[in-house]
């Protein structure tokens, strides 16, 4: 097995881009110099999940989740660093090199990533067996035709074939170097409690579910037989969680998107058959009732959805619950009622696009006017059997989240149903009420059940990442400092992360200046002024996430700034000639005065020049958070995240009529105040401790009067040096570099 070299990692980290990624998952709009949508990673109804197109990095300000592209991929997809490169490289067809992984390497590749090989092979296998068999052309194939597909319908869907024989996946996928443990996880083939294996779809037509990102996670198998189950699905699986898929979600996105709207039916032929005639922002519950999870999907790329029900009032009446989840999501639903006999797959062929697009505009209605069609037929002489549908319509008012929307809904249903409009609000604010008691009640038990468990797993996965020769030397470290120094860790933890924040944000930026042992005047960087004012003091952190992220930006600033530095800079001055050479040219065309034409060549380099040094200066700056905002360790990924992520930024209005003084301009004052600030409270933990070790010796029946004396004398001289230093750091101020 490979790993990616090192040049190729560089290059995809240096490719990929948050928004562009992050918007096949999200639907992302515009706020400031940011976008803003709702988090893929928890249910939320207002969008909390800011994109950063200048720090390349996204964060959930509710749940926290996000980071770099890479990391997001990670998290999304939940994949390795590795498989998240991969989904990357091939995302932006970035080549990819790769060298021979050893031992160790090889162990620590995901199990993901076989499960996904393995779909992959079978997808591949499936769609040979359809085309390329005689069993596949004249059964498969004919059934598909049959259905009035096309191929190019049955090619973007990936549809395929499995073969009669009961081995034949098995034994194609073996012979390939698959491990059957794998075509078993999968659900792929099945194990008998004899030993036995074989394939689970023999002898069906194939239906691949993908991903919304493109990876093909399960299959849907049809048989053509009369004397078995019609349909065969694979089973959950580490790579496949069906109460989070929607069919057809990874082909219908990019038109969800387009057109702000989500149509939702039951089954693969369905979303097949309408994408077929046009209609491509389709999608399918496979089948089953509709889930969170699922709901929380289409809730990332748009917040209208339009449900399609066949003419089985039974049917329909089952699923209603259905409405009321996407209801409760802050959803706006509307639902349409199709032809008795028809679904939406025979609709779909009997019509061409514009009627079946014009059918679903004329005859969409809201859901308030559907329910009460659906559940007042036939009771509509009968009290009882009316209040009865009455309170359910008013228990699907009452999971509507926006209030607004609310009582729009209260007035329309008393309209409809001719009922006093207080009544109805009064019964809606009662559901309401009860809705949120148990909810509070749901939320207590489960922080009560969590914590433990959260606990739990993060040990587990301290553990895991413990082969790491340098990061166990950097954890000891940290041990023994928190020992030597008791109870310390979590009291300097705020003082060691506001360094570490001005290490990441600002590293790399010049902030004052030093003599060297020649007499020359040499640029301190930031990272190097705090390194240094630990070294003095003999200094070192104490919290074994912050040593890590800081010995990590250390190495970065010093292994590959100079050659990434020349690179960034060889970029900008060509820039800067392109942007000269274009505006001289242009004003050849326009100004025909020499003294103009000189004049405005003098502005064009002046703003060149600024353009250069603006580029330089942005990229040193974002230089180290973005280096350890991609790094494979996801400790360091995720305390830079913490540290970077900016949850609000000034308004235009705010900064519009005065200059506000930002930290970068300040870093003169701010660091070495910082540092301070740190070495302040390492003197108060060690004030702790001499107090703490002078009670217990005093305390102590045989205590020695030298010692006790000993330790007074070390508290007093401590107290002194603080007020020294407390001076000290209210005075001192080092002069920026300009």
């Amino acid at each position: 097995m490979k790993k990616i070299d090192r040049e190729t990692v560089q290059r995809i980290l240096d490719t990929a881009e948050i928004v562009d990624v992050v918007s096949d998952y999200v639907n992302l709009k515009r706020r400031g110099s940011s976008y803003l949508g709702l988090c893929p990673f928890h249910n939320e109804r207002t969008p909390s999940f800011s994109v950063s197109k200048a720090k390349n990095i996204c964060k959930c300000f509710s749940c926290g989740k996000g980071g770099s592209p890479v990391n997001f991929v990670m998290e999304i997809e939940q994949i390795s660093y590795s498989e998240a490169l991969r989904y990357l490289a091939k995302k932006y067809n970035i080549e990819i090199k790769e060298h021979e992984m050893s031992d160790e390497e090889r162990e620590r590749e995901s199990e993901r990533a076989s499960l996904f090989a393995v779909n992959e092979f079978a997808l591949s296998h499936f769609e040979s067996n359809l085309y390329d068999t005689a069993d596949g052309r004249d059964i498969g194939l004919s059934y598909f035709y049959d259905r009035g597909l096309t191929d190019a319908s049955i090619k973007k869907f990936h549809l395929g074939y499995a073969m009669e024989q009961s081995d034949d996946l098995l034994r194609a996928a073996t012979s390939k170097g698959y491990n059957v443990k794998y075509l078993v996880d999968t659900g792929l083939c099945i194990r008998t409690e004899q030993g036995r294996v074989y394939d689970r779809f023999k002898g069906r037509v194939i239906f691949p579910v993908f991903s919304v990102s493109g990876k093909v996670i399960a299959f849907g198998g049809r048989t053509l037989k009369k004397d078995m189950a019609k349909y065969v699905n694979s089973p959950e699986s580490l790579i496949y969680h069906k109460s989070n898929q929607l069919y057809g979600m990874y082909q219908a996105k990019p038109s969800i998107v387009k057109h702000d709207k989500c149509i939702l039916v039951e089954g693969y032929m369905d979303v097949i058959s309408m994408s077929q005639s046009g209609v491509e922002n389709v999608v399918a519950s496979s089948g089953t009732s509709l889930t969170e999870g699922q709901i929380r999907m289409i809730h990332r790329f748009t917040e209208n959805v339009t449900v399609i029900y066949d003419g089985d009032a039974a049917g329909i009446k089952a699923s209603l619950r259905g409405i009321d989840m996407l209801l409760g999501e802050g959803l706006n639903i509307k639902v349409l009622l199709l032809p008795d006999g028809d679904d939406p797959d025979s609709f779909s062929r009997k019509h061409t696009s514009s009627e079946l697009e014009q059918y679903i505009r004329d005859n969409e209605i809201d859901f308030i006017q559907f329910k009460t069609n659906i559940l007042l037929q036939g009771v509509e002489n009968d009290p009882i059997a009316r209040s009865k549908v009455i309170a359910d319509i008013v228990r699907s008012i009452a999971v509507i989240p926006e209030p607004v929307t609310r009582n729009i809904y209260i007035k329309e249903c008393s309209r409809r149903l001719e009922i006093d409009e207080r009544i109805v609000s009064s019964e809606v604010n009662k559901q309401v009420k009860a809705l949120a008691e148990k909810a509070a009640e749901k939320r207590l038990k489960k922080a009560g059940n969590e914590s433990i468990e959260e606990l739990s797993q993060q040990e587990t996965a301290d553990s895991e990442k413990e082969d790491e020769a340098r990061r166990e030397k950097d954890i000891e470290t940290a041990l023994r400092n928190a020992e030597t120094i008791s109870g310390t860790g979590r009291f300097l933890r705020p003082y060691e992360k506001g360094l570490l924040r001005y290490v990441l944000r600002y590293g790399m930026l010049d902030l004052c200046d030093s003599i060297d042992e020649q007499g020359n005047t040499v640029p301190v960087k930031v990272i190097d002024y705090i390194a240094e004012e630990l070294k003095i003091d003999d200094l070192t952190f104490t919290n074994p996430d912050i040593i890590l992220a800081f010995n990590e930006a250390i190495k970065a600033s010093r292994e590959s700034w100079s050659s990434d530095c020349a690179r960034n800079d060889s970029d900008l001055m060509e820039r800067r000639s392109r942007y000269i050479a274009e505006g001289e040219a242009k004003l050849r065309e326009t100004e025909t005065d020499i003294a103009t034409i000189e004049r405005k060549e003098k502005l064009i380099v002046e703003s060149a020049d600024a353009k250069f040094q603006e580029g330089k200066d942005n990229f040193a700056m974002l230089y180290i958070e973005k280096a350890l905002s991609s790094h494979p360790d996801d400790t360091i990924r995720n305390i830079t995240l913490e540290l970077v992520a900016d949850k609000h930024v000034l308004s235009k209005v705010h900064t519009k009529y005065a200059h506000v003084e930002t930290d970068e301009e300040r870093l003169g004052e701010l660091v070495p105040r910082a540092i301070f600030e740190y070495k302040d409270a390492i003197l108060e933990c060690r004030i702790r401790k001499l107090h703490d070790d002078l009670k217990r010796v005093a305390s102590s029946p045989d205590a020695d009067p030298e010692e006790i004396r000993a330790l007074m004398e070390a508290h007093v001289q401590l107290q002194r040096l603080r007020g020294e230093f407390a001076k000290y750091l209210g005075e001192r101020i080092i002069n920026p570099r300009k």
